[in-house]
């Protein structure tokens, strides 16, 4: 029995020893059949594996995150301008924004009806809404523009992040301070950064707020084809050009009655010049020159002085004769 037991055990030994053999070699011709693949293995896509459905879905768009300043203006012509900006007021109420600026000019003879409206609306219905005008009026121009301030918006949220952290590190160093001259220098750093804090956080409040309404300029006008108080018919165009004369009458005699203070002050002015300039003409003129005396001869022979001066001659050469008489 003893050498049975031994012969069964060497015999389940040679069959356990010939079974490995057999794997080995089986593992050896697989590695020969199959090609060699040198350097390492391609890295596959994050969440895809070959043969099999992928199990995320596709990549999210940007656009959701995306800042957008939306900016436009809108013309209607209305038959009544003024109760189509009542009713454009109504319509942003009801979507929840809001009038920034109305401003309203009731027609005239000589002039058209007129509004200008300034609103917000939210900036996912500002389509909706410009659609929605076209009941009021006739819609003859639209303008829209959006400006992405996405950069802007993230620049600003991160300093805003950063100095929110470090006007958090600067009050626990004050909390946490031992002398005064750490406690100075900390509250001096710490009206620095929260200062400019302020100043960035309100800066974001305004961008959210362009990002969330939309602004629009909104022009109602009436048809310039028809102005009021064009007249339609004879009668209506003399009533008009009867007016048109009473109304141009009273306009000259509103300005002769202004013209009149005015003429009689440059009345003045001329008069007070007038005067002035004769005064200093008068100064000026040079004095005419005395012309000589012409003596004649007829006034020598009569003047006595002359016959003196005559009768002295005569009696000199009567004399002077009788002295060359030897």
């Amino acid at each position: 029995m003893r050498k049975l037991a031994v012969v069964m055990v060497g015999v389940f030994g040679l069959l356990f020893l010939a079974g490995c053999g057999d794997d080995a070699s089986e593992s050896q011709a697989d590695r020969a059949s199959s090609p060699t693949i040198s350097g390492p293995a391609p890295a596959g896509a994050p969440g895809f594996r070959e043969g099999a459905p992928s199990k995320e879905g596709p990549a999210q768009s940007d656009s959701a995150n995306r800042k957008e300043v939306i900016t436009g203006s809108v013309d209607i012509t209305a038959d009544d301008p003024i109760g189509a900006a009542a009713t454009v007021t109504e319509q942003v109420r009801a979507m929840d924004g809001r009038i920034d600026s109305r401003t309203e000019q009731p027609g005239t003879d000589d002039r058209t009806p007129r509004a200008v409206l300034s609103v917000r609306v939210p900036a996912d219905k500002t389509d909706a809404f410009i659609t929605g005008l076209g009941g009021i009026g006739t819609v003859t121009e639209v303008s829209t523009n959006r400006d992405d301030v996405t950069m802007q918006w993230e620049d600003l949220d991160a300093r805003i992040r950063a100095l929110q952290a470090s006007v958090d590190r600067l009050r626990a160093l004050i909390a946490g301070a031992t002398n005064t001259a750490d406690l100075i220098a900390a509250e001096e750093a710490l009206s620095s950064r929260q200062g400019e804090l302020d100043s960035l956080t309100a800066q974001k409040r305004s961008l959210d707020d362009q990002v969330a309404l939309s602004t629009l300029t909104i022009t109602l006008t009436a048809d310039d084809k028809k102005a009021p108080g064009d007249p339609d018919n004879f009668w209506d165009g003399i009533v008009a050009g009867w007016n048109s004369l009473v109304d141009w009458l009273r306009d000259a005699v509103v300005f002769a009655g202004k013209a009149v203070p005015w003429l009689g002050f440059l009345a003045v002015i001329g008069g007070v010049l007038w005067l002035v300039l004769r005064t200093v003409l008068r100064r000026r003129r040079p004095t005419a020159p005395v012309a000589p005396a012409v003596i004649t001869p007829a006034a020598e022979t009569t003047s006595p002085t002359a016959g003196h001066k005559k009768e002295a001659t005569d009696a000199d050469r009567t004399g002077d004769d009788q002295t060359e008489q030897p």
